[in-house]
């Protein structure tokens, strides 16, 4: 099964801020929506939450979402106690790639075992609280890079990318 970690990220490695993006990408969400869709995302407590209750659970996707409390209640979602038993159970159900969609500790648990990257990098800083770990892009081999200008609906560019790792994941 491909371990696969997707998120945008400036150059200074923010992801949230106040549990929220800290940009406005529509073609960014479009891309994520149809890169995840009818596969297993993982993603943690407050990232669910901190998905507009409208598009909870996500669609057409089956959302499994970690949280140490163990009464809590997700609509529609798998609440799983781990990340390890959450990978187990994926595999277990024989799917060929699940998405680690957020927030920050899912994706620290996630990259030593992920086999590929699925980032957008923006090419801006921003100020932020929640943040990306840190790639060391020698273990990693761009595959794919689509670039997309600002325009009249994204006040940033982009770029849209792909990384494999080298090798096997231990």
């Amino acid at each position: 099964m491909i371990v696969s970690l997707i998120a945008a990220v400036t150059k200074n490695n923010v992801i949230g801020i106040n549990n929220q993006l800290p940009w406005h990408l529509p073609d960014d969400m479009k891309y994520f929506m149809q890169t995840t869709k009818e596969h297993f995302v993982i993603m943690g407590r407050k990232n669910y939450l901190s998905i507009p209750e409208k598009f909870r659970p996500l669609p057409n996707r089956t959302n499994i979402v970690l949280t140490r409390q163990k009464d809590y209640l997700a609509s529609n979602c798998i609440v799983m106690n781990s990340f390890e038993s959450a990978i187990s159970f994926v595999k277990n159900k024989a799917e060929k790639e699940v998405f680690i969609i957020g927030g920050a500790q899912v994706y620290y648990s996630a990259i030593p075992i992920a086999n590929r990257l699925y980032l957008t990098e923006i090419n801006c800083e921003l100020a932020g609280d929640t943040f990306f770990p840190k790639v060391n892009f020698n273990f990693w081999k761009e595959t794919m890079r689509k670039h997309h200008p600002i325009d009249s609906r994204h006040a940033f560019s982009f770029d849209f990318v792909c990384y494999e790792r080298k090798g096997n994941v231990s």
